[in-house]
């Protein structure tokens, strides 16, 4: 009972907080914490235990009833007071700006870039199932072994999109140790959460390199591209 507290107050202040990594955490342990609240009440049963038991149960269902409840609540509040964050942004027209290319849900990459002849280090973005979720790869020659990640600005204000998941769901192993160009790519999408739906402004992908020497991070490229954000 007391683990079971601790989780809906983390849960709680996750969702105050709005950092991603918390939030996974917080939501992994909540959902811990009412497997454990059933495990209770089916093992204060078998001990007979019935106004135990039943309470306990009676815990576990209205503990999922109010989360269904609140995630209803939020779906709802998010669809009826739409993302403004690209409303009044202009895309700039005196720079190159490219569209990703389009992915359907769970296609590999398309022919265009299985045949694709990369002779130096280059970066394609992919839309994937729906606006807002995005998937990459990267095309790179000799470099230590290390991760890339990347990070996001909407070019006109210089305002670093998805500042708190980007790295974590965006992040790539890599390691090369010849000169011939390879590639890397995501195996699933990251999201960018500023704007909405139908809502296209222009963002500058920069695709940092974090070694595993513990040397320096450093910026390995970047690339603009015309986006969307995912519909909050």
């Amino acid at each position: 009972m007391i683990f079971w507290i601790l989780t809906v107050l983390l849960y709680a202040i996750s969702e105050i907080l709005r950092i991603r990594i918390i939030e996974n955490i917080s939501f992994f342990l909540f959902g811990i914490g009412l497997i454990v609240l059933l495990v209770s009440a089916v093992y204060q049963f078998t001990l007979r235990k019935w106004l135990v038991s039943f309470f306990t149960f009676s815990l576990f269902c209205g503990t999922i009833f109010a989360f269904l409840f609140y995630a209803a609540i939020m779906f709802w509040i998010e669809q009826e007071e739409p993302d403004t964050f690209a409303d009044k942004l202009t895309i700039p027209t005196n720079i190159e700006i490219k569209n990703p290319l389009d992915l359907a849900a769970g296609e590999e990459r398309p022919e265009s870039i299985k045949n694709l002849k990369v002779s130096k280090i280059n970066f394609q973005l992919y839309n994937s199932f729906q606006s807002g979720l995005y998937e990459y790869d990267f095309w790179i020659g000799r470099i230590e072994s290390g991760t890339i990640y990347l990070k996001a600005y909407e070019i006109t204000h210089e305002y670093q999109l998805s500042k708190n998941s980007l790295y974590e769901n965006s992040s790539i192993r890599i390691y090369n140790a010849t000169d011939t160009i390879v590639k890397f790519g995501t195996k699933k999408h990251f999201t960018i959460y500023e704007g909405d739906w139908g809502k296209p402004y222009a963002a500058r992908f920069e695709v940092w390199f974090k070694p595993d020497d513990g040397n320096a991070e450093r910026k390995i490229f970047e690339q603009n591209y015309r986006i969307e954000g995912w519909m909050r």
